[in-house]
């Protein structure tokens, strides 16, 4: 299946960013983390991520027609984005969202996700291996 895999703002900071929270392994870790578990499951997929909503709302309108499913990580914009819920939206790809840290533990303001309102799936508190379970719902 050919799969597009989003990140967003602050992940390419991973390994710096709150360790405590994120864990201490690096973005490069995840990207190959994402790739060796897609290659296992049989699954083709295209990385991105971005500091930028509007390029994750492109990069989403751009999914249309040429992915059959989205994983996206749209850390801090989970809480605040309409423009990503609504891209989404529009695309109508099955989409799985997935987070690091288990944001209904963490600040009362991350525990509304917007994405989760189109999302068949939200993998939440896994670290690296919520990824390897949403490309699983794709299998």
């Amino acid at each position: 299946m050919k799969l597009l895999v989003i990140n967003g703002p602050n992940l390419n900071m991973l390994g710096i960013r709150e360790p405590d929270i994120y864990g201490k392994q690096d973005f490069h870790a995840l990207e190959e983390y994402i790739r060796s578990s897609a290659a296992e499951l049989g699954h083709s997929v295209t990385l991105f991520q971005s500091n930028h909503e509007g390029e994750i709302v492109d990069v989403i309108q751009s999914a249309y027609g040429v992915y059959e499913g989205i994983v996206i990580n749209p850390a801090a914009y989970t809480h605040t984005s309409v423009a990503i819920l609504d891209a989404l939206k529009a695309v109508g790809i099955p989409t799985v969202e997935v987070h690091l840290s288990d944001i209904s533990t963490r600040e009362e303001f991350r525990k509304h996700s917007f994405v989760s309102m189109v999302a068949k799936k939200t993998v939440c508190g896994l670290g690296f291996e919520g990824y390897k379970k949403a490309l699983e719902y794709f299998s």
